[in-house]
């Protein structure tokens, strides 16, 4: 591996699983900064649904890449892939280590694999009767249209059932008359400008996982997630947050066409099931080193593990 390629770590994982409380501890042991990767933290305001870190919970630590897009602006893999690298290189121009912290699979891969993209113009009309067309007909009746002129893209999105994907990849054929299969063949993959030690975290009793993630919820509601959502229905939202999990969960409440409850639980539903496809994306890689947070009797712990490997790894405590 190339001498001068960038050193970095990077934490992946379901949501819920603990990467912000372990990317912290170890950027303070290791004199690090964090860079997000997640394709929803980008977006101001929207902080509880999200899972935002608190000040409090930043401990002191730079987060890049987080609360800096406007709800109603388009954001891409390739512009994704611009800003973390500028971000990247000016952490290790000041002598610290980068630590890219998140669980859009998407981003992170595309960002320390060396793939770029191209970054095509967004039609917002054609996406939104797109998405409107997905609420009426549901997410089969989507992938069999997609099937029909690209059925790469549709076999491997019928895996991650990811709605936004789905839809990107039906707007990218219609706008381009080429499909993403074969706009992916043509994007050019050069030599990534780094050296990853890639680890993630994950449960062996997927049940635990599934607990904290309902926990989450309820601390998301004490915590005011209902009143940020109502603010976001009752403004000038754009796409991103109807999409995002933790609004359109919430929104049959707000219409008056759910009960709270009833919105709650499949607010619970869609993020475990959110979380099992975060798994599936990550178990694909061979180069990560995962560490089962239930193996651990508490946070310390495993903190302490990841650390002793990261040394063994090369990499040296402030």
């Amino acid at each position: 591996m190339s001498d001068n390629k960038i050193r970095v770590v990077s934490i992946a994982g379901p949501t819920a699983s603990g990467k912000t409380s372990l990317s912290v501890n170890l950027a303070i042991c290791f004199g690090a900064e964090i860079v997000s990767s997640d394709s929803m933290q980008i977006y101001r305001g929207m902080d509880i649904a999200t899972a935002k870190p608190t000040k409090e919970e930043m401990n002191g630590i730079p987060h890049h890449l987080m609360d800096f897009v406007d709800t109603t602006e388009a954001y891409s893999v390739a512009r994704y892939i611009e800003d973390a690298s500028k971000a990247i290189s000016d952490i290790h121009n000041r002598h610290k280590l980068p630590i890219i912290v998140g669980g859009t699979g998407l981003y992170m891969d595309s960002l320390l694999s060396g793939i770029t993209y191209c970054d095509g113009e967004v039609d917002l009309k054609l996406r939104k009767e797109l998405q409107d067309k997905f609420e009426i007909v549901g997410i089969d009746k989507m992938l069999e249209e997609l099937a029909s002129f690209d059925p790469d893209s549709a076999s491997r999105l019928s895996v991650e059932r990811n709605p936004k994907r789905i839809i990107r990849a039906m707007e990218v054929f219609y706008t381009t008359g080429v499909t993403m299969t074969e706009q992916n063949l043509r994007s050019k993959s050069k030599e990534s400008l780094y050296n990853p030690t890639k680890i993630a975290l994950n449960f062996r009793d997927r049940q635990k996982l599934y607990d904290r993630i309902n926990l989450r919820v309820d601390i998301m509601l004490k915590d005011g997630l209902l009143k940020e959502a109502e603010e976001y229905f009752s403004s000038n939202y754009g796409n991103t947050a109807v999409q995002a999990i933790g609004y359109k969960e919430l929104k049959p409440y707000f219409d008056g066409v759910l009960s709270l409850d009833e919105c709650i639980e499949t607010l619970k539903r869609s993020t475990r099931r959110y979380a099992k496809r975060q798994l599936t994306w990550f178990m694909r890689d061979p180069e990560i080193k995962w560490f089962y947070v239930d193996d651990y009797n508490d946070s310390h712990s495993l903190i302490n593990e990841v650390s002793d490997y990261l040394i063994q790894e090369g990499f040296e405590l402030e």
